[in-house]
């Protein structure tokens, strides 16, 4: 077994960098043997035990002083069933592997969140979605889970193996067990057409059911101290394709949107007072533009410029008002916001700790430049989605604990009374577990 400290000061960070920790021992495992001797070894010893991914994170969830568990020997796909359409992949595979590898065979996730930088374990772990109508989160296209258990056992779980883990884990925040591979359910690879266009934030809110009815994934996002949006409309197409050309591509979405960007909140950061201004140029600085192409390459964007970010999920028919009083409490406060908000949609779902079970919702996504104060917006905003009965990503900052959780996800106790079965001891707890899920 390969054991490694990172770093030269044993300390991890976050991709974020607002979360750091010391663990006792990082492991490496090479198998799944590896890694449930590695979580026996860890119980032997008295130690908590959390498994980490790429880091992409704002929350502790992986956070430990214990044994930190890195994925990154097992990766690769384990299969791939042409007659179930399913693919099985390793925990430790990041999803633009996986989404290039499914590309060389023909076949595509349904759905899939903006960035692909995270380990599949990692994205699922945490509910990390996209923007659709019909179409869910990642986490919804699981059809299979294999965990390694608290004791060490191996645990196999589907709709029909396990049925009651599987309701659960798919979204299962590091609690239950340690992910070493998932089947995700594929589809023929197919092309999307994505239609780019600026559009005012009221005529937004005011055709919001109408363009989330129209479009099978609709998302925008607006800028703050401005009444301006950008809006994304992806639908399936027939062809042919017609893919971003290499110099434009590459001047909206490095140049502009990574490297002009970048150097704009470099320039906020040091003098706040501009930033109103900037915003108003950043708002009307890429142009409308349409294209077509395969699903990753559509649904994903380069994020170069590192940031904080808090999302909530609050009920679809909630978001206008919910969003109209976001822009109301900026543009009465003295707060400085160089980043857009992002606004993204997901049909209800049946797993358990999904900020979609149950409901139909919409996801408001508010980010500060790294380095920059945010508590002060995050804290105003926080108090709005909540007002709404909201729920908070499990993988971006929040304030919320056990108590506020229950009331807002009707099988949170169904979770925990799994959790208490699996992980009696509290092997994989760390602080905040504690916290979101109560002891």
């Amino acid at each position: 077994m390969s054991t490694t400290v990172s770093a030269k000061s044993g300390t991890w960070r976050n991709w974020g960098g607002n979360v750091s920790a010391r663990p006792v021992r990082e492991v490496e495992p090479a198998s799944v043997e590896e890694l449930a001797a590695a979580v026996r070894k860890a119980a032997e010893d008295g130690l908590k035990v959390k498994p980490v991914g790429t880091g992409h994170s704002f929350t502790s969830i992986a956070a430990t002083d214990g044994v930190l568990i890195r994925p990154q020997l097992l990766t690769g796909i384990r299969a791939i069933d042409r007659d179930a359409m399913t693919v099985t992949v390793e925990a430790g595979t990041p999803l633009k592997r996986l989404n290039v590898a499914l590309a060389r065979e023909g076949l595509s996730l349904t759905n899939m969140g903006d960035i692909m930088e995270q380990t599949v374990s990692g994205a699922t772990s945490t509910g990390t979605h996209g923007t659709g109508r019909d179409s869910a989160s990642i986490a919804a296209q699981i059809k299979g889970l294999e965990l390694v258990l608290a004791d060490g056992s191996v645990m196999a779980c589907s709709e029909k193996e396990n049925p009651e883990v599987f309701a659960a884990a798919r979204i299962g925040l590091g609690a239950l067990g340690i992910v070493t591979a998932i089947t995700f359910a594929v589809e023929p690879t197919f092309l999307l057409t994505a239609r780019e266009e600026p559009m005012a934030f009221d005529q937004v809110l005011a055709d919001f059911d109408g363009l989330w009815a129209e479009n099978e994934h609709f998302e925008f996002y607006w800028f703050p101290h401005t009444g301006n949006t950008n809006t994304k409309r992806n639908n399936r197409s027939a062809g042919p394709e017609q893919p971003v050309g290499k110099l434009s591509g590459w001047f909206e979405d490095e140049f502009l949107s990574n490297g002009v960007f970048k150097a704009a909140n470099l320039l906020g950061r040091a003098v706040p007072a501009v930033i109103p201004s900037i915003a108003q140029i950043s708002s009307k600085a890429l142009s409308a533009r349409t294209y077509t192409d395969i699903p990753y390459k559509v649904y994903t964007s380069p994020r170069r410029v590192r940031f904080v970010e808090m999302e909530y999920a609050v009920p679809r028919e909630a978001l206008v008002d919910t969003l109209r009083e976001l822009k109301a409490m900026v543009d009465a406060s003295d707060l400085r916001i160089s980043f857009p908000v992002e606004v993204r949609t997901a049909p209800a779902d049946d797993i358990a700790l999904s900020t979609a079970s149950g409901r139909d919702s919409a996801y408001v996504a508010v980010h500060m430049f790294r380095g920059t104060p945010y508590q002060a917006y995050f804290t105003a905003a926080e108090r709005i989605f909540t007002a709404h009965e909201g729920r908070p990503h499990w993988g971006k900052v929040h304030t919320r604990d056990a108590e506020y959780l229950a009331g807002v996800y009707p099988r949170f106790g169904e979770f925990t009374a799994l959790r208490d079965r699996l992980d009696p001891d509290r092997l994989f707890q760390n602080d905040y577990l504690r916290r979101v899920l109560g002891q």
